[in-house]
C-alpha cells in the first residue's frame, strides 16, 4: 500500500516562496504560452489558426451570458456569504440539508459546466465539502428543460426510474469523494 506523505519544505521558506511566486503568475505564463503556440502555428498553418480563433470566438460569445451570471453569483457570495455561513449550509456539519442544496442547485444550474468551476472553487475555499461539489456536478445530468424531450424519446417510465438513480448516484459519488479525502487527510496526519 502506498503511503502519502506531506512533502512540504520544512527546511526553510525559500522553496515555498518560489512556489507561491509561480502560482501567482501562472495565469500569465499560461496565456503567454498559448499566444506563443498560436504565433508559432501561424507560420505552418495560417488557415488552421484562423479557424481555431474563429471557433474560440464563437464559443466565447455563447458562454458570455452564463459567465456573467456566474460572475454575479461570485460577487454576491463574496459580499453576503461568510465562511461560517457557507459552512453552515454546505460545510462539514450541513448533513442532509447540504446534500439537498447541492443536488437541487445542480439540477437547476444551466450552461457549460466549466463556467461553474470558479464558483465551486470559491465555495470550496470558503468551506464547502468536496462531496457536495461532486454531487452538484453529477446531478447536472438532470436537465429540467430537456425532460419533456427525454419523456418523448424514452417514455415516462424510463424517466421516472432514471432520475432517482441519477440522484442516488450523485450522493454515492459524493460519499466516495469524501471517503477518499478523509483517508488522504488521515494518512497525512498519521505520517507527518
Amino acid at each position: 500500500m502506498k503511503v502519502m506523505r506531506d512533502t512540504k519544505n520544512r527546511g526553510g521558506e525559500k522553496g515555498e516562496e518560489e512556489k507561491r511566486k509561480w502560482d501567482k503568475h501562472y495565469d500569465y505564463y499560461f496565456l503567454g504560452s498559448v499566444i506563443f503556440l498560436y504565433f508559432l502555428l501561424y507560420f505552418f498553418d495560417r488557415e488552421g489558426v484562423y479557424n481555431a480563433l474563429k471557433a474560440s470566438g464563437k464559443i466565447f460569445i455563447q458562454i458570455i451570458p452564463v459567465l456573467l451570471l456566474v460572475i454575479l453569483f461570485m460577487a454576491l457570495i463574496n459580499y453576503f456569504l461568510h465562511p461560517k455561513t457557507v459552512s453552515k449550509y454546505v460545510g462539514r456539519g450541513s448533513g442532509i440539508k447540504g446534500w439537498f442544496l447541492a443536488i437541487s442547485t445542480g439540477i437547476l444550474s444551466h450552461g457549460p459546466i466549466y463556467v461553474w468551476y470558479p464558483l465551486l472553487k470559491d465555495l470550496r475555499d470558503r468551506g464547502m465539502r468536496s462531496g457536495l461539489i461532486a454531487a452538484f456536478l453529477y446531478s447536472r445530468a438532470i436537465k429540467l428543460p430537456l425532460l419533456p424531450l427525454l419523456v418523448y424519446y424514452f417514455g415516462a417510465l424510463f424517466v421516472v426510474v432514471l432520475l432517482p438513480y441519477i440522484i442516488i448516484a450523485s450522493i454515492v459519488e459524493g460519499e466516495i469523494i469524501e471517503i477518499i479525502e478523509r483517508r488522504k487527510r488521515q494518512n497525512i496526519i498519521k505520517y507527518s
